[in-house]
């Protein structure tokens, strides 16, 4: 008999390299910043009118460019020849099927410039349309398919005001400067705005020189054919657009004698107008103005000569957008949310509404907002964005409530990296006892016998939603050992008016009391370690984490991303101030200087301890980078432990770019950990 001694350190050893290997493939599985540049994901579904075959952009990133992509694929409506029509590293966007199917027109910058593309599926041939200067968008087929309809921007020529003598020949002077005389002169991700307006333009299909069919005083939108020699769009042609952006109307437009006359009248927005089957009726969304912060869509139908109008959704509690008619008239197909899920549904001319299918993913790879889509063909077929909380958005299709799931775009990354399972939690506000619904996400490999430090990260808008959909900042934090809260508060969208407009002129307040109640009822949990509590917002989150911490010191650390911390400088400085000002606050702030500030978080700057990182893009305008050197000057001084991070090229979007996303994820985990108290997970 051998003597077992002998192999006793041999099957330590052993047993060494199976934990290791074990810890090994443990770490390795989890999902990593660096997997940021392998996700893809699909947007503009658009189902052929025939419902057999569907267009769908797939979008990727390049790590060697730090860039993102997008190509146009077809595939049939029962999943199978998924091929790509458009390839390379370019933006291939928006395609747009022929009433006759047989081709489609897409938008390309493949040429540099976005250029308008037509693709002849049955010649498999690609031809440029356009050549223009400025951007396209809104493209809509003639009936005949003989001729397109779509927007451009034309910039407007202006007369100098300011006189300059001549300079010497050879002299090197500074650039003219540059003279603004409108109230919106400069747009977040767009910079200083050239002026001019979006007009509408005819094109041949078969080639041409697209021709100016409008010279508008402001922007037009969604063109459609009413007729061979008609089109209806919206725009806002108010001599006071300026300072009441919301008030559009539909317009008839007569191609011949270009006479422009007016289908809706009140005061609100009247907008995207779509034909019914049979071009007898116009539906279209919009709502009376009430000054609100937050107003929803209603959902109307009038004649095609503006008569008649009619809210056919009432009684519908819920923002309408996307809206479709199905082929016999009686009714139209739309996406709304509802309790942080979005969803396709149908309403009948009466009035009732049926749910068809929800998850319609969003496409927001950073954080869990909604904006999936779906298109409709005429034999009432659909596809649609699919994603949930563990994946991006795919492409799924659907006849009625049966639906099919046909791309698994990244089943390559996913089926070895393990994410962090997500759980619904709805609890009570300490406020008013109102049911608050929240969403919980546990590190991979989580084990209930241990602790974890507790992130509250909360959403911007703030008339937005979080819900059930991929965030891969949320995963991403996860992945670090954090167990993460995302949250609804009140204000939060997908509840109704009446939940939304909880803060109306009443924000940052008690939305504080119900992010609060839910970390009170998380923490109640025996694997939530107490003692190690974060909390981190994007825009509206950044003024909430910002008034968070002038509140209670309970955080051991705060990152405040791109927020809002004066109020009184934001609406004055912000690119949107025809509107701020309007509707979330009673006026303007030299009348209501008490409100402005009691809404401030710089106003509570004094109460602040908690170690806080600002982090904004350099070239935000709609929290501009100032808000958060405010804050980060007020905290310095305080002797607050603080850092000011600044993303150079950033807009509001900080996660435009790939490394931007990556940055910012890494550099709040860096903070918090800094700040941790006892690592047990890591």
């Amino acid at each position: 008999m051998l003597d077992n001694t002998i192999f006793k350190p041999f099957i330590v050893f052993i047993s060494l390299i199976i934990f290791s290997n074990l810890i090994h493939s443990q770490t390795n599985n989890k999902f990593k910043p660096i997997d940021i540049f392998n996700l893809e994901y699909v947007s503009n579904p658009k189902i052929s009118p025939d419902g057999k075959k569907i267009l769908y952009v797939r979008n990727f990133k390049d790590i060697m460019t730090d860039k993102n992509y997008s190509n146009i694929w077809i595939i049939n409506f029962d999943g199978t020849d998924n091929i790509p029509l458009t390839t390379g590293n370019q933006n291939d966007l928006d395609p747009t099927w022929s009433n006759s199917g047989d081709k489609f027109t897409y938008k390309s910058n493949s040429d540099e410039t976005n250029q308008l593309y037509l693709y002849t599926l049955s010649q498999k041939s690609n031809q440029k349309l356009t050549n223009l200067q400025n951007s396209i968008s809104q493209i809509s087929w003639s009936d005949d398919d003989k001729y397109l309809v779509f927007t451009s921007f034309v910039e407007k020529s202006y007369d100098s005001f300011i006189e300059m003598p001549t300079k010497p020949k050879g002299a090197k002077w500074n650039n003219p400067a540059i003279e603004i005389n409108d109230i919106k002169y400069r747009s977040d991700g767009k910079g200083y705005l050239t002026q001019g307006f979006s007009q509408i333009f005819i094109l041949p299909v078969e080639g041409g020189t697209p021709r100016q069919i409008t010279f508008l005083n402001n922007n037009a939108t969604s063109p459609k054919w009413l007729a061979k020699n008609k089109i209806i769009f919206s725009a806002n042609l108010h001599d006071d657009s300026d300072l009441e952006p919301r008030n559009s109307e539909i317009y008839s437009l007569d191609i011949i004698t270009e006479k422009i006359k007016p289908l809706t009248f009140r005061l609100g927005p009247d907008y995207n107008p779509v034909l019914s089957p049979d071009k007898s009726e116009i539906a279209y969304l919009g709502f009376d103005e009430k000054y609100l912060g937050y107003q929803q869509n209603n959902l109307y139908i009038m004649s095609a000569e503006g008569k008649k109008i009619r809210n056919i959704s009432e009684n519908f509690d819920r923002n309408i957008s996307n809206i479709s008619w199905s082929e016999d008239g009686k009714g139209l197909y739309f996406q709304y949310d509802d309790m942080g899920m979005t969803r396709l549904a149908f309403i009948s001319i009466s009035g009732k509404v049926k749910n068809i299918v929800d998850q319609l993913g969003g496409l927001s790879l950073g954080r869990p907002y909604s904006g999936g889509t779906y298109s409709i063909s005429k034999n009432d077929r659909y596809a649609y964005t699919f994603g949930n909380v563990y994946n991006p958005s795919d492409l799924a299709v659907g006849y009625d409530k049966n639906f099919k799931r046909l791309t698994r775009l990244n089943k390559d990354l996913f089926n070895h990296k393990k994410l962090g399972n997500v759980e619904e939690i709805w609890f009570k506000s300490s406020f008013d006892e109102r049911q608050i619904q929240g969403w919980l996400v546990k590190p991979p490999n989580f084990d209930s016998s241990k602790k974890y430090p507790l992130i509250l990260e909360i959403h911007g808008g703030p008339f937005s939603n979080y819900g059930f959909r991929f965030s891969a900042e949320v995963q991403l934090y996860a992945s670090k050992g954090y167990v993460v809260l995302y949250i609804n508060p009140r204000g939060s969208t997908s509840y109704g008016s009446e939940f939304a407009n909880l803060i109306h002129h009443n924000y940052p307040n008690q939305d504080y009391d119900d992010l609060m109640s839910g970390v009170d009822f998380i923490s109640k949990r025996a694997y939530i370690d107490k003692q190690n509590l974060f909390v981190t917002g994007g825009s509206g989150g950044g003024v909430l984490t910002a008034w968070i911490i002038g509140k209670t010191n309970r955080f051991n650390a705060a990152v405040v991303a791109k927020p809002v911390i004066n109020w009184y400088s934001f609406v004055l400085y912000a690119d949107n101030i025809n509107i701020y000002s309007k509707y979330w606050f009673p006026g303007p702030p030299w009348d209501n200087l008490e409100h402005y500030m009691k809404r401030s978080p710089i106003s509570y700057i004094g109460n602040v301890k908690t170690p806080t990182m600002l982090l904004t893009g350099e070239d935000d305008f709609r929290t501009p980078i100032a808000e958060s050197e405010q804050f980060y000057a007020g905290l310095k001084l305080n002797k607050v432990e603080s850092m000011l991070v600044r993303i150079p090229g950033a807009s509001h979007g900080i996660a435009a770019k790939p490394s931007n996303l990556i940055t910012k994820v890494n550099a709040i985990i860096a903070w918090f950990d800094k700040y941790r108290t006892k690592k047990t997970n890591p």
